[in-house]
């Protein structure tokens, strides 16, 4: 493998001092994002809420240096040139051995705790305009995720043709929306238009929709090492409910992804929607699918997983299926790869065979993004 550059199928921008004060809707320029420099750390507010702190940017490659000294704190000072800037970007990609990148937000994916939907939707739309602007300068190496805020589906859907059109390849939906699960009919038009753009969707950690409920989980989940050791449990919920209702069976070419959860999980949990739908009568008495198909055969058809460094999952794959796996540097975050990311994806791939190996940390990526 070592004749080939990778492609990052979970990398990350970061968003702006100034984005949401430069871009968003007039109606909601007095309610913007912006960003306060407490005594530790720089954090980001709206409406009251404090959400996204700015020390993904700040960290990466810190876990090889001494992993003690990660924190959640951060200063937009000590960021990466590269999370801002697309032409800083690209070189950092250079330096670790990458030829393109998907582009996934990092103070965005924590939007979805402000509970105003319709500022959510303002916050959200004018991520998509900046991320488009900075894709641009190299359409064949940075290829961005839209993200969409499905509380009123019929806007999420006139948000999604705004973002192809602008040429965005993806898009990012919560793992927890704050209204009904993902197995409701009222998420259907999103499935048709998705399936009918050519855009796959992606479940991405730290996704919780606020509602009235439940409030928001996210900063517990991001905090407490119980519930990140735990953080795929919701993602399972979210893919069962779109498998097990039928959505892939009636949306044949729709994908759906699931990002930054690594791979281990996916042969247990495919395995327990097997046994669910076959020898439990809850699952006898759920949907039906046609041709003897089995939610398995449906999760190899229609969902792709984006993982890190995962040696168990990797020795797994076949279970899986190897085209339904993308390796992702997780770039400039933190737990990413860089700058070590072509020492570390040889370590995982050691013994698998080199058209595999393409597969996973190149090919797969490149058919459904469109890289050249």
């Amino acid at each position: 493998m070592s004749g080939y550059k990778m492609i990052s199928s979970d990398s990350h921008v970061v968003e702006p001092e100034d984005m949401w004060k430069e871009r968003i809707a007039s109606e909601y320029k007095e309610r913007a994002p912006y960003l306060a420099r407490e005594e530790t750390t720089d954090q980001w507010y709206a409406d009251g809420v404090k959400f996204g702190i700015v020390v993904a940017g700040t960290l990466a490659g810190q876990r090889f240096d001494d992993p003690t000294k990660l924190t959640f704190e951060g200063r937009y000072e000590d960021s990466l040139k590269g999370g801002f800037d697309p032409h800083a970007h690209v070189i950092d990609m250079d330096a670790d051995s990458i030829a393109g990148g998907v582009l996934y937000p990092s103070v965005a994916l924590d939007a979805y705790s402000i509970p105003d939907s319709g500022l959510l939707s303002a916050i959200l739309s004018a991520y998509n305009d900046w991320l488009a602007e900075f894709c641009a300068p190299y359409p064949d190496r940075l290829k961005g995720i839209t993200l969409l805020n499905v509380d009123e589906v019929g806007s999420a859907v006139e948000e999604l043709e705004r973002c192809a059109k602008m040429g965005l390849v993806g898009a990012a939906i919560p793992i927890k929306p704050g209204g009904h699960r993902y197995d409701h009919p009222i998420y259907t038009p999103l499935w048709a238009a998705a399936q009918d753009l050519r855009m796959p969707l992606s479940l991405h950690t730290g996704t919780f929709r606020w509602n009235k409920e439940r409030g928001w989980q996210l900063k517990t989940q991001m905090a407490d090492p119980v519930e990140q050791t735990n953080r795929e449990y919701h993602v399972r919920n979210a893919m069962g409910a779109i498998i097990l209702s039928g959505v892939f069976e009636r949306f044949p070419k729709l994908r759906v992804g699931v990002v930054e959860f690594e791979i281990g999980w996916a042969p247990y949990f495919m395995n327990r929607l097997n046994d669910t739908y076959k020898d439990r009568p809850v699952g006898q008495t759920s949907y039906r699918f046609k041709e003897d198909m089995l939610p398995s055969d449906y999760f190899r058809r229609n969902v792709f997983i984006s993982f890190q460094e995962d040696d168990f999952g990797v020795a797994m794959r076949h279970y899986i299926g190897v085209e339904n796996l993308m390796w992702g540097s997780d770039y400039p975050h933190p737990e990413s790869t860089f700058p070590r990311s072509k020492e570390i994806v040889e370590r995982i791939m050691e013994g698998v065979p080199d058209e595999e190996a393409r597969l996973i940390i190149r090919d797969n990526a490149a058919k459904l993004y469109g890289f050249g």
